[in-house]
């Protein structure tokens, strides 16, 4: 029996992200979702650093990515512009 059809959460983690241009603009570094009733759903994108040092982590609605031939897309992103946000730290 079938219970649910979509994308396991274990198998994201850790996906390299990309844009449009094909350009590796970061990792899928885990999903948060929200409480409440609306229960959105937040990817956690780690961005620059090197071998886990010094990386960004960032927020960003997990609607505004694709999943493409199993490929993870943000279409308009950049490293740059990923890196400009806010940094995502989480709650103790």
């Amino acid at each position: 029996m079938q219970l649910a059809s979509g994308y396991r959460a274990s198998k994201l983690s850790g996906a390299d992200v990309y844009n449009r241009n094909k350009d590796d603009i970061g990792t899928l570094d885990d999903l948060i979702v929200s409480p409440g009733t609306e229960r959105t759903t937040y990817a956690i994108l780690s961005v620059g650093g090197f071998l886990g040092m010094g990386k960004h982590l960032v927020a960003v609605p997990f609607n505004d990515l694709q999943i493409d031939n199993r490929r993870i897309v943000l279409p308009e992103a950049t490293k740059k512009s990923l890196e400009a946000l806010p940094e995502f730290k989480y709650a103790n």
